[in-house]
């Protein structure tokens, strides 16, 4: 069957990340359609012909899309849509519907939960992939293929004449190294993408595991088995991407990399002993670090730790089931700055009981810990999380609320003592306390004396950061909106 997979253009010029948990509207990265690429490595094992146009990452518009599906010949169309830039992804389905009868088929992992409402409003999509697409994608492609009935796929909802039908849930991949090599060959070039700034290329992203035990209210993978690749599996991409693409930069897209201490033991010796000269970037816990190993991660080539601490206040991460400390993550922090890495931080605002107390705690905390890098965002209540039946139950979203409107930018629910627009306001004042902190700006000068290399990177980053916190959070002024008709 010939398939074509397509990331969707860039919303308004701003790029849009589309990857299982993160589908989020981001103006300082662009980053690989990874997924997609696994999908199509897959469905070539299975003998389909596989295609992909890379809007986002090759800066397409729909005016060149509509002109390129007008004239392409294909079975099946394909495309991860995101919740904030809804109407917008899914014009993906409605331009193809106008030159063929392809099935089209979306992913997105943020609104699973309530894909009878994700069908009703695309009445173009014909298939929602809503999770475990290394299982249902093949499946749906197989079935569609054959001419066979796809009302025994699992993971799915569908069409049938004028109903909406919602099959039963997939079971994940048993074994993620079953997973081949992704279809990196589709990339026009790995100088396309960046993190956060443009630095580091040739860059990747790279999943070498999936999946958080953890019971944090607000995320939308909670209570998810951790799904690991072998080390070997890893590695054996490390190689292939160093070999092939001479890969410079790599950020590895795992919710925990650092799960499994003696897995990351495996890889990180490895990459020093081959010599592989990759830098690389990782998601962890305050918890699930040690001195030990931050020091072979480093020498392995790790430039920068990202960790969610969320907030300042014990209450607040008490509430928010985050099973860790204010105390603990203060010493997380400074473990990583030890060990010669940089440490980016990540942080909401408006969990359930947040006040001006709790807001303040947190300000305190950033001041007093002074991460290198940082992110702040609002809570938002995505349907599945515990954080949506919480705001339904107090009564600050109803089932009607638009998911739309449901993003980490600006707030659409505040707390007992804050309002939404309060919420909002306080992400300028926690960059403020950073920016305008003269004993923040001396450790990153000093970690740059001592690592000349990263002169470059840190000018960027800090104009970034001036760029978001001059505009006041352009995204607060009404981005997320509908745009059907653009």
């Amino acid at each position: 069957m010939k398939v074509l997979l397509v990331n969707p253009p860039r919303f308004n010029k701003i790029n849009v990340t589309r990857e299982e948990r993160c589908e989020i509207i981001d103006e300082n990265s662009v980053l690989p359609p990874y997924s997609l690429l696994q999908i199509a490595s897959l469905l070539r094992n299975r003998g389909h012909e596989v295609s992909l146009i890379e809007a986002n990452g090759e800066n397409i518009d729909y005016p060149d899309i509509e002109k390129i599906l007008s004239e392409k010949d294909y079975e099946a169309i394909i495309f991860r849509f995101t919740s904030v830039a809804f109407d917008w992804d899914i014009r993906v389905a409605a331009i193809s519907k106008k030159y063929s009868d392809a099935p089209t088929i979306g992913i997105c992992h943020t609104l699973e939960c309530i894909a009878e409402s994700v069908m009703d409003e695309a009445e173009n999509l014909d298939i929602y992939i809503r999770h475990n697409y290394e299982v249902v994608t093949p499946e749906i492609v197989d079935k569609l293929s054959a001419g066979e009935d796809i009302s025994n796929v699992a993971g799915i909802t569908y069409r049938n004449g004028g109903e909406i039908k919602v099959n039963i849930d997939a079971h994940p991949i048993k074994n993620y190294d079953d997973i081949p090599l992704p279809a990196y060959d589709l990339l026009k070039s790995f100088y396309n993408y960046y993190a956060d700034v443009k630095h580091g290329q040739p860059f990747t992203i790279m999943y070498t595991s999936k999946g958080c035990p953890y019971s944090c209210i607000y995320c939308s993978v909670a209570n998810s088995k951790w799904k690991p690749r072998s080390a070997e599996s890893v590695l054996e991409e490390l190689r292939y991407l160093k070999n092939n693409y001479n890969i410079k930069t790599i950020m590895f897209f795992d919710e925990i990399f650092t799960f499994d201490r003696k897995r990351v033991e495996k890889i990180t010796q490895a990459m020093i002993e081959e010599k592989l000269n990759i830098k690389w970037y990782c998601n962890s816990r305050v918890d699930n670090i040690d001195m030990d190993i931050l020091k072979k991660m480093r020498k392995a080539g790790c430039k920068a730790v990202c960790m969610g601490i969320e907030s300042g206040s014990q209450k607040i991460l008490s509430g928010a089931n985050k099973r860790t400390s204010v105390e603990k993550a203060a010493k997380a922090i400074q473990m990583v700055k030890d060990a010669g890495i940089k440490v980016y931080c990540s942080f909401i605002f408006g969990l359930p009981g947040e006040d001006r107390n709790t807001v303040n705690e947190t300000i305190d905390f950033i001041k007093r810990t002074l991460p290198t890098g940082f992110e702040f965002n609002v809570a938002a209540p995505y349907p599945g999380t515990k954080l949506y039946d919480i705001a339904l139950e107090k009564g600050r979203i109803t089932k009607q609320t638009d998911f739309r409107s449901m993003n980490q930018i600006s707030s659409i629910m505040g707390t007992e003592e804050l309002t939404a627009e309060d919420v909002t306001k306080t992400r300028k004042m926690a960059y403020r306390a950073l920016l305008f902190n003269p004993r923040w700006w001396i450790q990153n000068i000093v970690y740059v004396i001592k690592n000349p290399d990263d002169f470059g990177l840190a000018y960027k980053y800090c104009i970034g950061l001036f760029k978001i916190y001059s505009t006041n959070l352009i995204f607060e002024t009404g981005l997320i909106k509908k745009t059907k008709g653009e």
